[in-house]
């Protein structure tokens, strides 16, 4: 366990404790209450734990989604998200809510809104109500996975880009067509995008694949039988259980993970019990 001292943190919370969970990636942050106002050093420490662990948990909070809005607003711009359903008060705080009278959807691996030019730096999802079993969710290290390749697969994948796709998550299908005028116009204002297969890490410097089964549809530059071979072949990849965190939610917690080096999907296997989480979605940078 390392424990960082914050010379001028408020008293009752006098150190910021990082434990890592998982070999490669994913730590335990303790000693920090989420409701407060946060000193700027906690802040760049709490952003030094995100580029170095790319998952943290925080235990045991409660907050409010105004406070979780002034929070992610300490790292960034925040995202609003042109469909999924919002507090009705704070549109930068996504509400996910499932219970016996609204089936979640079947969740596939993807990282957040990689659909827009600059697709989010993190997302902090905040635990309020969650069901007595299942319901967890699963994080890849997409550093990790970009590492096991081997040396000439790594060659052909650098330099290499592909096209992420808004409506390939956000089909006018029968759920989403309920309002047809406004997935219509979230996907005039949210063309297909080009990224990188492998993007380098704005902070860490460090490689990572880049392409999810939720959003990416095509490698550019291949034609379709070879981008869709090599798309299926990254997808299962970086999918494989030693790239992979499980977590398993409690009441109240928070996870914050870097959206650039990391894919995630829920295990929609607690229906009918109730699963209620709170999103912000902190803006980063267009990928290299």
């Amino acid at each position: 366990m390392s424990t960082v001292i914050l010379r001028h943190a408020p008293q009752a919370f006098p150190t910021l404790s990082v434990t890592p969970l998982n070999p490669t990636f994913a730590a335990l942050v303790e000693n920090v209450d989420l409701a407060r106002e946060q000193s700027e050093h906690t802040i760049d420490l709490i952003r030094n734990a995100l580029v170095q662990h790319k998952l943290l948990v925080f235990r045991r909070q409660r907050i409010t989604p105004s406070q979780q809005r002034d929070f992610a607003a300490r790292f960034g711009p925040l995202h609003i998200h042109p469909l999924l359903n919002h507090d009705a008060d704070l549109k930068e705080i996504i509400v996910l809510n499932y219970d016996r009278s609204r089936p979640p959807e079947k969740d596939e691996w993807h990282t957040d809104v990689t659909f827009i030019e600059t697709p989010p730096l993190g997302s902090i999802l905040y635990g309020a109500v969650i069901p007595e079993t299942g319901g967890d969710t699963l994080f890849a290290d997409l550093a990790a996975a970009y590492a096991a390749l081997s040396e000439p697969v790594r060659s052909l994948l650098d330099g290499l880009r592909a096209t992420h796709d808004f409506r390939k998550s956000f089909r006018a299908s029968t759920y989403y067509g309920e309002d047809n005028v406004k997935w219509d116009n979230a996907r005039k204002n949210n063309p297909p995008v080009s990224h990188p297969v492998v993007r380098t890490h704005p902070e860490s410097g460090i490689k990572s694949l880049f392409v999810n089964e939720g959003f990416t549809t095509a490698i550019e530059g291949l034609n379709a039988d070879e981008s869709q071979a090599l798309l299926e072949f990254l997808i299962r990849h970086q999918a494989k259980p030693q790239f992979v965190y499980r977590h398993r939610w409690q009441a109240g917690d928070v996870l914050f993970w870097d959206n650039r080096a990391t894919q995630h999907m829920v295990v929609a296997d607690y229906w009918p019990q109730h699963r209620r989480m709170h999103r912000a979605t902190v803006l980063g940078d267009r990928p290299v």
